[in-house]
């Protein structure tokens, strides 16, 4: 709604890795399988954040991607800020160029309040914590197809004996 593809795409792959299992490195094709999202997409998108120092990536055999230590703490503007490189909420809800106290469009003085407020709850929510309701059970993110979101075990990576 608010937020751009990829900052959405970003999101929901970070709440994916905090929920797993510590310290054990996921490959970006089995996080993309499971969100259902394009691989190639999510795999650029988990490479950028490998260098802006949120994830930590790993090559070769038992490689993938694993949060950084802290990263959990981060919260959606955080993510948001890192992914699309700027401030979150400083544009016009309408995309005028121009929409300030100053030069307000029809909606600014209607938006500014509402706009505060949620910038406030993407403050409050960390992926750490909303990784914790994943794994309580409290939280879901539906996917494409019905499915939620929620921790499974890495079949193609790790064979049951």
């Amino acid at each position: 709604m608010l937020l751009s593809k990829t900052s959405e795409y970003a999101l929901q792959a970070l709440i994916y890795l905090a929920a797993q299992p510590a310290g054990e490195p996921v490959l970006s094709r089995d996080i993309s399988d499971f969100l259902r999202v394009p691989a190639q997409y999510l795999a650029k998108i988990l490479q950028d954040l490998a260098k802006r120092g949120v994830l930590d990536s790993f090559k070769g055999r038992g490689g993938g991607f694993i949060l950084r230590p802290g990263a959990e703490q981060m919260n959606i503007l955080d993510i948001v800020e890192v992914v699309e490189g700027q401030p979150f909420g400083q544009g016009c809800v309408l995309g005028l160029k121009a929409c300030a106290d100053e030069t307000a469009c029809p909606m600014h003085y209607h938006w500014k309040p509402l706009k505060t407020d949620v910038m406030g709850l993407l403050a409050q929510q960390t992926i750490g914590s909303m990784a914790e309701a994943v794994r309580a059970g409290r939280y879901r993110i539906h996917l494409p197809g019905g499915e939620d979101l929620s921790v499974r075990p890495m079949t193609s990576r790790h064979p049951v004996s």
